[in-house]
């Protein structure tokens, strides 16, 4: 049985990289989509040189979204893990999830299988102006939406494939409305894509250049051939590379994104180098690297993630990020995608306990990331019909209000020369002539900020707590800043110090 997508629909050229003289084949663009100009060669090196956006380094705060089929279920084993990840652990686990399926739906694999799932996502409920409102409304710079995870559902209207979302399920273009809601009000938007890890989703082996499927995904196909296209292709083939490159263009040119996801490539780190994971990463070159000579010629300043603790390809090009991503020191430019509960995808046993973070915990995230020189992501798995668990609003709205009295001390800063400082709990930003220190925990008595006390040529203005009307009490010493905290403070959940300086940050 042939598993390769058809590609009868797309015109081609070819265009030739030179790693042991290897040629490979992507889908064309039309003559007035290519851009004379070419900042960045098909090489690291020269990919290496792309600058950090301003905008993706002042933003500091944004909405990662995973939404699609696989919300219908919203169920993971034990409540806890990657809700996401479902769909293939319906056929890597049988024992448990066919009797989920069964008791849930009726049936099981292969009269009834995740192909079944889908058309049953159907987003009702969805209204992308409202997302929008709530992504501003907590103070976000930027959207993430999964574009399409590794189940192989593309949530964009796509010319590739009849497994999308405005042919099966909400016959509405997701990425684009949301996009269009999202840069409404001032947002940046990147449609993220996970199809990296399509061949091995829902074969036997997950980490392998080619793996039979599972056995009743053969018969799902058989009883409905057109599954092939949503299952497979099962292997690493000439024809995946070509169709995973043709779909990124695909979203390039739809919506202009401005940032490039790239999930996890565990096959280059999982098996032995070989000729078709040579090539998979040589297609990575040429995806980034048109992909900023494309924006260059948008007028458009974009970025792109480099992820896992095995990166996808070198360190320069794009920001370091992994799921839940923790530094202990400031790093080059890096992105935290974290979780509110322990899965990206919805999970209705989470939204049933409430079990997320409280918005301190994300608050003192927030303000931790950012002093390292990072960005949250934090992510929401909405309902299958569209809605927001309640329990992920009130978080983002408390995120917000916090934001609306401190924000200052998050967006546009940089880091300083410590991160933070342990009694009292601080964490440390600075902007233009100010060092903000941030409290994650009220201070009782007077303290001092000891990376303060080698400010030789640096003289302090003021000091006030911001969102507060009070004075604040404030002494140069020989060990540092020392500062009386108020008798009464304001808001809660973590408190800025606002310390101006007769310096600039380089000097501070």
């Amino acid at each position: 049985m042939n598993y390769s997508i058809s590609r009868s629909n797309r015109r081609k050229l070819y265009w030739i990289l030179c790693l042991h003289c290897l040629a490979i084949c992507v889908p064309s663009l039309r003559a007035d989509d290519m851009k004379p100009a070419k900042k960045y060669d098909y090489n690291w090196a020269s990919l290496k040189s792309h600058p950090v956006p301003q905008w993706f380094d002042d933003a500091k705060f944004g909405i990662f979204i995973h939404w699609g089929p696989s919300s219908v279920m919203g169920y993971r084993k034990g409540g806890r893990g990657y809700a996401e990840h479902t769909p293939k652990e319906i056929y890597r686990n049988p024992e448990h999830y066919y009797k989920y399926l069964k008791e849930t739906f009726g049936a099981h694999p292969p009269e009834f299988g995740y192909k079944d799932i889908i058309p049953l996502f159907k987003a009702e409920k969805w209204k992308p102006d409202k997302w929008a409102e709530l992504f501003q409304k907590a103070g976000a710079r930027y959207v993430v939406l999964t574009a399409e995870h590794h189940d192989g559902y593309a949530m964009w209207d796509s010319d590739l494939t009849q497994w999308c979302a405005t042919k099966i399920g909400p016959r509405r273009d997701l990425v684009g409305e949301l996009g269009k809601a999202v840069r409404k009000r001032g947002m940046k938007y990147a449609p993220s894509y996970h199809r990296e890890r399509h061949t091995g989703f829902f074969a036997l082996d997950k980490y392998a250049i080619k793996s039979p499927p599972h056995p009743d995904i053969i018969e799902e196909i058989a009883r409905m051939p057109k599954a092939a296209e949503l299952y497979g292709p099962f292997e690493y083939s000439d024809a995946f590379i070509e169709d995973y490159v043709a779909r990124w263009k695909e979203i390039e040119k739809k919506y202009r994104p401005d940032f490039m996801w790239i999930d996890d490539v565990p096959i280059f780190y999982k098996v032995k180098p070989n000729p078709q994971t040579k090539k998979f990463r040589e297609a990575f070159k040429y995806m980034i690297a048109d992909f900023f000579n494309t924006a260059e010629g948008w007028g458009k300043e974009v970025y792109l993630n480099n992820k896992g603790a095995n990166l996808n390809w070198p360190e320069g090009p794009g920001c370091l990020e992994k799921d839940n991503l923790k530094l202990e020191t400031i790093g080059p430019k890096w992105e935290n995608p974290a979780t509110l509960g322990t899965s990206y995808g919805y999970m209705k046993a989470e939204e049933e306990r409430d079990a997320y973070k409280s918005p301190t915990e994300l608050i003192h995230l927030l303000c931790d990331i950012v002093s390292k020189n990072g960005n949250l992501l934090l992510n929401i798995g909405p309902r299958a019909d569209g809605t927001i668990p309640e329990g992920m609003q009130q978080r983002l709205l408390s995120m917000g209000k916090w934001l609306q009295v401190n924000g200052e001390a998050i967006y546009g800063t940089r880091p300083w020369v410590t991160f933070k400082q342990d009694t009292p709990d601080l964490r440390f930003t600075v902007k233009d002539n100010v060092l903000f220190a941030i409290a994650l925990a009220k201070p009782t008595k007077p303290f001092v900020i000891n990376s303060t006390k080698d400010w030789k040529s640096v003289s302090v203005r003021k000091v006030q707590l911001l969102g507060s009307n009070t004075a604040i009490e404030w002494k140069d010493t020989d060990n540092g800043i020392r500062i009386t905290p108020p008798r009464a403070w304001p808001g809660k959940h973590a408190w800025v110090f606002k310390i101006e300086t007769n310096a600039n940050k380089e000097k501070l």
